[in-house]
């Protein structure tokens, strides 16, 4: 209903010129909210920020708090009407937040030393604890978060929070607040850049409170803001310190000016105020980092000039956009999500600023010189070609570092904005292959830079995964440009290029079809009952058992009793054959290392393509599994799953995400 409404008149919502907004509208009316969602008493919405069309629809991304304490992971984006009804609600993770007491068990003494324990750092110099609630992942649990701070080996400041079990002592999570590049540094020629003051004492200050600072060679602290008697700056070179300055304060007013005339953003933290960008001379800090808030660029061994490349700034000022939108974690599939979208907005300024000294490329990195033989740090038309990055998504991607599995979202952006094939473009060579061999056509960059930042702004929250990026980047496109769109088809067109499975979100009139004469439906448990047939009951979102994505999953066992449990779906196999995949769970209270008391199959036409029992293994972890289904091509196929559990001690066969490919 909404999207036809859209296509109808898709500029009515294109954002405003405060589109990500403050909070305070949001905060005006968060009462409201929290009684149409209906949250207990013991809940309490906190909004931190707003994305609003021009209609006067809004998208505002709520934090929140469970008997006073902060929910980890308990955010959620509420999608309003003009007169403040909620639309839709997009909750991270299960959306549960309470937890049956706030009183912790475990001595916070013990939960600071297992932070200081999963603390990477060279040094670890001071170290805090807070009660939280932490819900990034299944059941809510208490927890203490705990923040551990110190110096890596390659001398990049940590600040890493740390999740650990306030009942138990277990390791729930930790999640790096430094975000950092590598690099040498370098400059971008002469330029204008904005100040304060009058002759005889200028400052490196601009209009929007953008402003960069000297921290001659210490280690912490605010530095000393640049000056300059005649509004003359720098010379070129790193023997006068002004120089990298500019290229500093260039890469922040950039930033800004890209997201304020572009995407309608007031900056990074959409109230109309700019960053300090510090920079470090002679303390041999090899990294360019975003800590949350500020920018520091380091000059690395032997003096050299810091890292002040201009996707580099853009690159990580917009870690901070990210933080103050979706908040994604930087671990799995979020974290990979985080880094690419680090990468895109990074290109973006680069392509906004058009300086003649770095030359607008898809090319992360490519005047550092970082590898010694002239290649960039990352592609993005084919971004293995770095050795480590992964082109297309798979389950594994998310094992992997940060700035490797970003590699899927960097190749989708380039395919959406330039196709596939072989091209050049501003004097470089590009050949980005797809992953599922069709050629496609890409719509344009800064569209597709819109469609992102709309994704990243409306429908994204914390641990969401490239799934939920496929169906919110369509969904966007629709918003912004029509079903029909060649934007829309572009966008699709490059999940499907890059292997991110189909969805429910859709385009019209074209993309890839999924495979030809295929009828699995509902293979993610999302829609309940929805093309399944059996006992009642074992479709469910109930957390007791975490589902493999989304919320849904069957759960078939788990009672502790007497019990058979199936459901079963008829569906055509495509003519070609191919592979029937389901993910599986299994868990037990069962002690006997012999004897398979409890039991599951797996049936297709009444025969057993696959069996688990209580002594399966693994326990407690997904299991990709998968049966070839050529005997089957072209013919209709019943599949089924049951489970019988015996008169005592629980055995659960939970299984998620069926699909054919």
């Amino acid at each position: 209903m909404l999207a036809a409404a859209m296509v109808a008149s898709a500029a009515s919502f294109a954002p405003t010129a405060d589109a990500a907004g403050g909070t305070s509208a949001a905060s005006a009316s968060t009462d409201s909210v929290a009684r149409q969602l209906n949250l207990s008493a013991d809940e309490a919405l906190q909004a931190k920020s707003v994305y609003a069309d021009r209609d006067g629809s809004r998208f505002t991304h709520y934090n929140r708090t469970f008997r006073g304490l902060r929910v980890v992971g308990g955010d959620l984006i509420v999608a309003t009407a003009p007169n403040g009804t909620v639309r839709k609600v997009t909750k991270n993770g299960t959306g549960k937040v309470a937890v049956t007491s706030t009183t912790p068990t475990l001595a916070k003494a013990t939960a600071l030393a297992k932070g200081r324990s999963v603390s990477k750092a060279k040094t670890v110099s001071s170290v805090g604890g807070t009660l939280v609630i932490y819900a990034g992942a299944g059941q809510p649990r208490l927890a203490y978060e705990v923040q551990t701070t110190g110096v890596q080996a390659n001398q990049t400041p940590s600040r890493l929070l740390t999740y650990v079990d306030a009942r138990t002592g277990a390791v729930l999570a930790s999640d790096e607040q430094v975000k950092a590049g590598t690099g040498k540094g370098i400059f971008v020629g002469q330029v204008s850049i904005g100040t304060s003051g009058s002759a005889g004492a200028y400052t490196m200050k601009d209009a929007q409170g953008n402003y960069t600072t000297d921290l001659k060679g210490a280690t912490s602290g605010t530095g000393t803001t640049f000056t300059d008697a005649d509004d003359v700056w720098g010379n070129g070179t790193n023997s006068d310190r002004a120089s990298a300055g500019v290229d500093a304060h260039y890469g922040a007013e950039q930033t800004y000016s890209y997201y304020n005339s572009v995407q309608g953003r007031a900056g990074i933290w959409n109230n109309g105020t700019g960053a300090r960008s510090r920079v470090h001379y002679g303390n041999n800090y090899a990294n360019a980092f975003w800590d949350g808030t500020q920018m520091t660029y380091g000059d690395g061994a032997n003096n050299a000039n810091p890292l002040v490349e201009l996707d580099v700034a853009g690159h990580e000022m917009s870690h901070g956009v990210t933080e103050n939108t979706a908040g994604l974690v930087y671990s799995g599939d979020p974290g990979g999500l985080n880094e690419a979208t680090s990468d895109i907005f990074g290109t973006a300024v680069e392509w906004y600023a058009n300086n003649p000294n770095d030359v607008p490329d898809y090319l992360i990195g490519e005047e550092l010189n970082l590898n010694g033989n002239g290649t960039p740090l990352r592609y993005m038309d084919k971004p293995s070609k770095d050795g480590a990055s992964y082109d297309c998504w798979s389950s594994s991607v998310g094992s992997a570092n940060p700035h490797y599995s970003s590699g899927p979202l960097n190749h989708w952006f380039y395919l959406a904005s330039e196709g596939s094939g072989a091209k050049t473009i501003n004097g470089v060579s590009y050949n980005s292959p797809t992953c599922n061999g069709k050629s496609m056509t890409g719509a344009g960059r800064r569209d597709i830079e819109k469609v992102w930042y709309r994704t990243l702004a409306t429908k994204l929250t914390s641990n969401s995964t490239y799934k939920d990026a496929r169906e919110g980047a369509i969904n966007s496109a629709i918003e912004l440009f029509g079903a029909s769109s060649t934007q829309c088809l572009a966008v699709q067109n490059a999940f499907d290029a890059i292997s991110v499975p189909a969805g429910t979100a859709a385009c019209s009139g074209g993309g890839t079809p999924p495979p030809s004469g295929s009828s699995l439906t509902n293979g993610g448990f999302e829609s309940g009952q929805t093309g399944w047939t059996g006992t009642s009951g074992p479709i469910t979102n109930d957390t007791g058992r975490p589902a493999h994505s989304g919320s849904w999953k069957l759960w078939l066992g788990g009672n502790g009793a007497t019990a058979n449990e199936s459901e079963s779906q008829t569906f055509t196999v495509p003519a070609t054959g191919g592979t029937l995949t389901w993910w599986v769970r299994i868990d037990t209270a069962e002690t006997s290392t012999s004897s398979a008391y409890d039991t599951a199959t797996v049936s297709l036409n009444g025969t057993t393509v696959k069996s688990y029992s209580n002594l399966s293994t693994p326990k407690s972890t997904w299991v990709q599994q998968s049966v070839s289904l050529s005997s089957y091509a072209g013919s209709s196929v019943t599949l089924k799953f049951a489970a019988t559990e015996d008169s005592s001690l629980q055995t659960s066969f939970v299984i998620d995400d069926v699909a054919v490919s």
